[in-house]
């Protein structure tokens, strides 16, 4: 049943609804940005982006690990076989003797030993803690066996194509430039997985679409454990990985360190891969939370003022306030409409998936996180509680005031 209109739920209608109305336009600006911005550069994924003028430079790929992550062979072979010219290593490396990728790094290992591949991939397997950042701790063990001046640091679930290096490297060969980072696009382990789909969506049609709403407006300083690209002599002036060991955003703090040297941070004009393999509601809620409790940590002011990014589910507060009125069922199409127009847009330029059904169910879900993020405290990473400090520092639950 409809709720009774008072001068209270009618005032939080029109509320509720002209926000969505802000959110509508804010949403097909994101989807004209999305456009300009691959379309100006030459285009999305396995298209456009900077190319290495001169000798190509040797590159050390970091590629910290934690367990047989789905299809983690087929990323890791991937990094192997780049059109690149210059030479590569690729350093992987896990914190515990029993991790399962272990085997699968040795294996591949042996297999480019017997193919005669002039990359080199080596092993790191080193229990030593640096911090709570048990990524960054990784990387730092990582950093012993290093052998070249240009470093690519890459998540583990970044998929990338055989361009990859080339793209990167180039874009931090221009002038000024003191690190490169990338954009990245939800990948379903399960392309039939509903839950899988949900989080690749959060990333596809949320995520990269306020990225590069901020890109346009010159508001986002965006730098993602995508891709951290740079040069051991820049990482030496920003402190070395050891300085963000207790960081939660590590990736946001290197690259806000790197802009304080006066360099510039590149996006060059394509995507990578962001594996999506969680598997139930929970699975999503865990990752998506501790997702947003990091960007309100950021940035609280400009977190908050993105409830507008959420233009559907204020049209259907504004709408069930207001009495399900006429105007407010106009709001909700509109909103509804403007949403698919941003969909379709990142659909058919930049994910080059085929177009899906509306995500109008992940919409509502991204909204409720959106709300929940206010209220936490503490976030889970990979099995581990943390309390994040406003700092941004993240203490163990149970460890000096941490529980």
């Amino acid at each position: 049943m409809p709720l009774p209109v008072t001068l209270l739920t009618d005032a939080l209608g029109w509320g509720f609804g002209a926000m969505s109305a802000v959110g509508a336009l804010y949403t097909l600006a994101a989807a004209d940005s999305a456009r300009r911005f691959f379309a100006a550069r030459g285009g999305g994924e396995g298209e456009g982006g900077e190319r290495i003028g001169g000798p190509a430079p040797a590159v050390t790929v970091l590629r910290p690990l934690h367990g047989a992550e789905p299809g983690l062979a087929a990323r890791l072979r991937a990094l192997t076989i780049q059109e690149y010219a210059g030479p590569v290593q690729v350093v992987c490396g896990v914190q515990a003797h029993d991790d399962p990728a272990i085997a699968i790094v040795k294996d591949l290992i042996a297999e480019l030993e017997a193919g005669g591949s002039p990359v080199r991939l080596d092993l790191v397997v080193d229990t030593t803690r640096h911090g709570a950042n048990a990524k960054i701790s990784n990387v730092i063990n990582l950093m012993a066996v290093a052998r070249h001046e240009v470093l690519v640091l890459a998540d583990s679930d970044i998929a990338v194509g055989a361009d990859y290096l080339a793209r990167v490297v180039g874009a931090l060969s221009r002038p000024g430039v003191g690190l490169v980072t990338c954009l990245y696009r939800g990948d379903p382990v399960d392309a039939g997985s509903f839950w899988q789909d949900q989080a690749a969506r959060a990333v596809d049609h949320h995520f990269l679409p306020n990225v590069l709403v901020g890109l346009r407006l010159g508001l986002a300083k965006p730098c993602f454990g995508s891709t951290i690209a740079l040069t051991d002599e820049t990482l030496g002036r920003i402190g070395g990985f050891a300085a963000f060991r207790d960081i939660l955003a590590d990736d946001h703090a290197m690259g806000m360190a790197v802009r304080a040297l006066g360099l510039a941070v590149a996006v060059p004009p394509f995507v990578v891969g962001h594996l999506a393999p969680e598997s139930s509601l929970g699975a999503v809620l865990d990752h998506e939370l501790r997702w947003a409790r990091t960007i309100r940590g950021l940035d609280p002011g400009g977190y908050a003022g993105s409830i507008v990014t959420h233009p559907v589910p204020l049209a259907l507060l504004g709408a069930i306030f207001a009495g399900w009125h006429a105007w407010s069922l106009l709001l909700l199409g509109l909103a509804v409409a403007a949403r698919l127009v941003l969909q379709v847009t990142i659909d058919a330029r930049i994910t080059r998936s085929r177009p899906r059904w509306p995500g109008l169910i992940r919409d509502v879900l991204s909204f409720l996180v959106f709300v929940a993020s206010f209220g936490i405290r503490r976030v889970s990473w990979r099995g581990q509680r943390f309390s994040v400090k406003s700092d941004g520092t993240m203490v163990p639950v149970g460890e000096n005031g941490g529980s």
